[in-house]
């Protein structure tokens, strides 16, 4: 009955909160996408580049969230971003880098060597199968990795309000400050209840374009 009566009496802070937070991460991924994708797509002509790009991406991701957020504020310090919005919207853009490019670079190369023979065979160009053919087929894997940033860091953008971010961290972190559960609570099953959504809402997303391609 506490945790009902904390969400009604602050439903105008959850909802500003829970706003904050899928900007924060829709800008990101956005722009991880935008950036993800043609690098996925690149890596794949050259096999040594390949790994040199996914073993970046992934030796990035070992970094936990909190020191990376960290690395940011010295960095950023220097043109007067230290904290807030601008660290975290890098900091998960670089998280969200492994999934999209390891997808994509894995969708392109796993499209069926027939298939780009018949493409050939029409007087396709490389760009043109690329574009009708290959990207395409490539989809439900490129989204997968999409799927899978946003779900992340949707957690990990939690961890920014520590930096002045906003989001529905500083329920968390103030939950912990102030020793009070019921912020603690929500903002954990909230951060919970929009990434399920949020993967839902992608996956909708995803069918609905394979449908109409």
């Amino acid at each position: 009955m506490e945790l009902l009566n904390f969400v009604i009496e602050n439903k105008a802070l959850l909802l500003t909160l829970t706003i904050e937070h899928i900007s924060l991460v829709a800008v990101a991924v956005g722009i991880a996408v935008i950036t993800g994708v043609p690098i996925g797509i690149a890596i794949t002509k050259k096999q040594k580049v390949a790994n040199i790009v996914l073993y970046v991406a992934a030796l990035i991701v070992t970094i936990p969230s909190i020191a990376l957020f960290g690395i940011m504020i010295p960095l950023l310090s220097m043109i007067g971003h230290g904290i807030g919005y601008l660290p975290a919207v890098i900091a998960v853009l670089l998280y969200s880098q492994l999934p999209i490019i390891r997808n994509t670079y894995t969708a392109i190369n796993n499209v069926d060597p027939a298939l780009r023979e018949a493409a050939l065979g029409i007087g396709m160009s490389a760009k043109q199968r690329l574009k009708n053919v290959e990207i395409p087929l490539s989809v439900p894997v490129i989204m997968a990795g999409v799927r899978t940033a946003v779900v992340m860091n949707i957690g990990v953008m939690a961890i920014a309000a520590y930096i002045g971010a906003g989001g529905l961290g500083v329920l968390i972190s103030r939950g912990i400050s102030q020793s009070d559960y019921r912020q603690l609570v929500i903002g954990s099953i909230m951060v919970s209840l929009l990434a399920i959504i949020a993967d839902y809402a992608l996956l909708w997303i995803q069918k609905r374009f394979q449908t109409n391609i």
